[in-house]
């Protein structure tokens, strides 16, 4: 069975999202049968890719929020992210253009490691307050996964990667997804939002049991995830 996820290494739901699927996933008994692909989305591509803001500097530029209304959302993400045991540092987050880190995601594609990098980038975006958009930085993100470090440099300062990020994008603007994450079920099943793992569980259930089916949103109005406006609280 084939497991799509849609993603951006700064959308905080996203990390929960991960979380609640690997637990979701690992309860169950065809856990091995699984395929996990990792798609690219970019919440705001219109960031400078040699800038870096501060999630408040971001807020008040980018969405007109008050310094105490952007902590009063980040708060209240900071206590969803820990039942999903994520301790999210925004004081120190740095917000920049996703592009460059997208490309890691696909060079570790190549070697099986998607997912494992798909978590180091979460956590050096929301634990570390690292930059994601420097290339010394993913480099040494590439390097703890084993993947050779000229190879990865290679990788970020060519246009290797540019076309799969681009068809990810593409794909995601056909399947008319806006908000991340989003998990297409085998084809089947279209699931939005950092949902629980009880609900991805019976969903990735329901979906393997089945055999034909018709394409629609499984979702529940439990709908937390970041679009190119914002995420939902």
């Amino acid at each position: 069975m084939k497991i799509e996820i849609w993603s951006d290494v700064m959308c905080p739901f996203c990390y929960i999202g991960k979380k609640n699927f690997e637990q979701a996933l690992e309860s169950l008994p065809f856990k091995d049968e699984v395929k996990v692909e990792w798609k690219s989305f970019q919440l705001d591509p219109t960031l400078e890719r040699s800038e870096t803001k501060t999630t408040a500097e971001y807020f008040r530029e980018k969405k007109g929020f008050s310094e105490e209304q952007a902590k009063q959302m980040t708060n209240q993400v900071i206590q969803m992210g820990k039942a999903s045991g994520i301790d999210f540092n925004f004081e120190k987050a740095l917000i920049t253009n996703t592009f460059t880190a997208h490309k890691l995601l696909h060079l570790a594609k190549k070697y099986n490691k998607s997912s494992e990098m798909e978590e180091e980038l979460f956590k050096a975006h929301f634990l570390d307050g690292k930059n994601v958009g420097d290339i010394e930085t993913l480099v040494s993100l590439a390097i703890s996964l084993g993947i050779d470090a000229e190879e990865a440099k290679n990788s970020l300062q060519s246009e290797e990667f540019d076309y799969e990020i681009n068809q990810d994008i593409l794909e995601a603007r056909n399947n008319r997804i806006t908000g991340v994450p989003f998990f297409i079920l085998n084809g089947k099943y279209g699931v939005s939002g950092a949902q629980p793992a009880e609900v991805l569980k019976n969903a990735l259930t329901q979906t393997y049991e089945e055999t034909v089916v018709p394409f629609k949103d499984n979702s529940s109005q439990n709908n937390l995830s970041c679009d190119a406006n914002g995420c939902s609280i």
